[in-house]
């Protein structure tokens, strides 16, 4: 008969400390956008469930235990004290019970007893050295209190006993890159991806690892097939625009930035940096179109009036494109190439006096990468 208390009391605590799926401390990137996705990501408890390692197969008698359904139950009510009180008397009725050991496990967890905990868990391997949980269990008492390195031995046991089980190497990746295992990080990373290629969180842990070592093309790599497994999530499709942005790749950036703009219709960065790449690959009127959307919703954001002022320029309605630029301008005074294109606008409409004084004031100051530009 199976004895599901484990599994229940396992997934009811949802393992809130075990990983999360962005280091703490991400490597120094060029593309912003990435980190702060990777740092913004749900809780891997949320993606990915422990799966079959979690359901055991018992005969044990804790399993028809009344005080096993009274634990459940308290558990299940978010009583951890009176779950904590009944389980002990759970493991004094039955202590040769490796169920009801690692059941008081998890419950001495949930009651922020780690010591009962720890010492729980080594009883269930002390009685049944094949139960693999409980490795993982250890581990998760390690990290807990922030001790990565040591959690990493537990879960190379897990992982031996269970090498199907996707979370184990998920943790392992997520453990290795916090110690500065990076490369031990992503070979864990690939092998949970491998072996649950479904599952959203998996993928970000790739991209978090990935990032860690510098492989921008791997990270957006990750990142494209977390998109793809996780369609509706526009924050995910537009980093992953704009990491295609940052690696000058504009025409790969369109397709996730054209439905994270239908999925965020009132972001205007997503629409200014479509439009930008829209512009950049000569199709035109789509351009014109998201930029003056981004200009709508953030009137006050400057390289969008950039942009929709070289739109413009390009379909030759120079007289908009005047327009932009001035708006440019007024809002990056210090901006060279703004100052330029108005130049050259001017120069276009045969207005050499004004296009001489936006030379002069743009070669009076230095080049500015527009990613020293504020985001609206």
């Amino acid at each position: 008969m199976q004895l599901r208390l484990t599994r229940l009391a396992w997934t009811s605590t949802a393992l809130v400390t075990l990983v999360l799926a962005a280091p703490a401390a991400l490597a120094q990137s060029e593309d912003a956008a990435i980190e702060r996705l990777l740092k913004k990501l749900p809780p891997p408890e949320k993606l990915v469930k422990p799966g079959q390692a979690t359901n055991i197969q018992s005969a044990d008698p804790a399993a028809h235990d009344p005080l096993t359904k009274g634990v459940l139950s308290a558990v299940q009510g978010g009583n951890s004290k009176r779950a904590y009180s009944l389980v002990r008397q759970l493991t004094d009725r039955h202590p040769k019970s490796a169920d009801a050991w690692n059941l008081r496990g998890v419950i001495a967890f949930l009651a922020k007893q780690p010591g009962d905990a720890r010492s729980s868990f080594q009883k269930v391997l002390a009685l049944q050295p094949r139960f693999s949980l409980a490795h993982f269990s250890l581990a998760q008492l390690e990290v807990a209190q922030n001790r990565y390195a040591a959690a990493i031995p537990h879960l190379q046991r897990y992982v031996q006993a269970e090498p199907k089980a996707a979370l184990g190497w998920f943790a392992l990746s997520d453990c290795a890159l916090r110690v500065g295992r990076k490369g031990d990080s992503v070979k864990y990373a690939r092998r949970a991806t491998a072996l649950a290629p479904s599952e959203a969180a998996a993928w970000f842990q790739l991209a978090a690892a990935e990032n860690a070592t510098g492989n921008r093309p791997g990270t957006l790599t990750a990142l494209a097939r977390a998109a793809e497994v996780s369609p509706d999530n526009g924050a995910i499709l537009a980093t992953i625009g704009y990491g295609y942005i940052n690696l000058n790749r504009p025409q790969q950036a369109i397709p996730s930035l054209t439905r994270a703009a239908k999925l965020m219709p009132k972001d205007a960065l997503v629409h200014a940096q479509l439009g930008f790449c829209l512009q950049s690959v000569g199709r035109l009127d789509p351009a014109v179109s998201h930029l003056r959307k981004a200009a709508q919703l953030a009137p006050n954001y400057p390289p969008v009036w950039e942009h929709l002022g070289i739109a413009y320029r390009k379909q030759g309605r120079h007289r908009e494109a005047l327009q932009a630029f001035e708006k440019a301008t007024r809002l990056m005074p210090k901006y060279r190439s703004s100052w330029q294109n108005l130049a050259d606008t001017h120069r276009a409409l045969g207005q050499a006096a004004q296009a001489s004084r936006a030379a002069s004031r743009a070669q009076s100051l230095p080049s500015t990468p527009v990613s020293a530009v504020q985001r609206p």
